[in-house]
């Protein structure tokens, strides 16, 4: 069959006008091709659109690392953009985008790779679109890289510690004094034996199975004025690049405030560098990379003063006295987005807020919320450090004014 690609869906496949997903085709062109359960896997494209490029990677036909490799940069940014501005419109919203920062080629910092054993030998990479099989990334386009250099290290203990037929995860993170190489699903295995490999391949830190093995240089993470170690496997920004634009912005958002709440604190990504000029109090779940964000902050010069919290935001979320103790806040939830969190933030008395999000829909969801009881949706900072894939990040500004004086909370807004 014959089909026009109508738009993109959220994960960057093309979708036709009877909702068929089509991989790897462009709004406007047309295809042919077999379907199956609603979707094309492989077609032809008859008549191609002037936004389709040829992909840089030689892995990216069979490997799912990336999705949109075979758009123009224009056209990627055009449509990240463009999700969020639906995304915001079906919640009855609009806000002005800056525009958009994308990260360059060759800059993750950190991936999750698979990793197996076969009949020839050890296959370690991501896996294949659409499917469980591993696609080996020696050329790879989209990692740093240290992270390409670690890649023979990954194969050596993929060898020693897989079973015939179980997949291995590798979590690769790059830092300051090397990779930092989380390994799960692999056999037990003598702990002198994988420090001469980490030595062999000169991992910064190694972790096997939750456990850390070598640590021959602690994996130093730079955040502001701050070096923080994070938890092995702990949740990062993907590129340096993308978090130092997430952080401009939120910066930004919250010039002048002297008192922030960081709400899904993690390691301190943003905690630190606001702590530059306003006092900090974080609340993360995860108690080691809050241990990790204090020790972070003790140990760099010149910051204001820090508190931490660990605290479940889904389950407790901070209420309106708390906030009432603070000028402005961040939030940084997960891609499920804080409705709970958000709630209790609608019906504060807070008068400034940069919302951090990893998905549009969401946070428009959020956005709408907020939007309900007075916050005014200003800018989005609109980042794609997830470069090549459908991910979509963005920072925006909330400030509102008299509605928290009628509630009675104390508000500091800036004019």
């Amino acid at each position: 069959m014959s089909l026009v690609i109508d738009r993109l869906s959220l994960r960057g496949e093309g979708v036709t006008s009877d909702g068929l997903t089509v991989a790897l085709a462009l709004p406007g062109e047309l295809v042919e091709g077999d379907a199956a359960e609603g979707r094309i896997a492989r077609p032809r494209i008859l008549t191609p659109v002037a936004d389709r490029v040829r992909p840089p990677c030689p892995h990216f036909a069979n490997c799912g690392g990336c999705a949109l490799q075979h758009a123009s940069d224009d056209f990627v940014a055009a449509w990240k953009t463009g999700v969020v501005e639906t995304a915001l419109a079906g919640q009855g919203l609009a806000a002005p985008l800056d525009p958009i920062h994308t990260s360059p080629p060759a800059s993750r910092r950190r991936a999750v790779l698979a990793g197996r054993r076969t009949k020839k030998g050890v296959l370690v990479g991501f896996h294949g679109r659409a499917s469980d099989q591993i696609v080996a990334i020696p050329d790879c386009r989209l990692l740093h890289p240290d992270l390409m250099a670690a890649l023979p290290g990954c194969e050596a203990l993929v060898a020693l510690g897989a079973s015939r037929s179980g997949e291995v995860t590798l979590t690769l993170t790059r830092s300051e004094d090397g990779v930092d190489l989380a390994v799960t699903g692999v056999k037990p295995a003598a702990a002198a034996g994988l420090a001469a490999l980490a030595e062999r391949h000169d991992l910064a830190r190694l972790t096997w199975n939750g456990e850390v093995i070598a640590t021959r240089r602690p994996p130093r993470q730079r955040m502001g004025r701050a070096h923080v170690v994070p938890p092995p496997g702990a949740f990062l920004q993907a590129t340096e690049d993308g978090q130092a634009a997430l952080t401009q912005a939120v910066r930004a958002a919250l010039a002048g405030a002297q008192r922030v709440a960081d709400l899904f604190a993690g390691c301190g990504t943003f905690a630190l560098p606001l702590a530059e000029a306003a006092e900090v109090h974080a609340v993360e779940g995860d108690a080691a990379m809050l241990a990790a964000l204090d020790r972070g902050w003790r140990e760099a010069p010149g910051l204001k003063r820090v508190t931490h919290e660990a605290r479940d935001l889904f389950r407790r979320p901070l209420r309106p006295d708390e906030l009432a103790r603070f000028d402005g806040a961040v939030i940084d939830p997960p891609r499920a987005g804080a409705e709970a969190q958000v709630d209790q933030i609608a019906a504060s008395g807070l008068a400034r807020l940069a919302y951090v999000s990893c998905n549009p829909v969401t946070f428009a969801r959020d956005a709408r919320r907020l939007d309900s009881e007075g916050f005014r949706l200003g800018g989005v900072q609109v980042v794609d450090q997830f470069r090549w894939s459908s991910h979509v990040e963005l920072v925006a500004t909330f400030t509102r004014g008299h509605i928290a004086s009628q509630r009675g909370f104390p508000i500091r807004v800036e004019q």
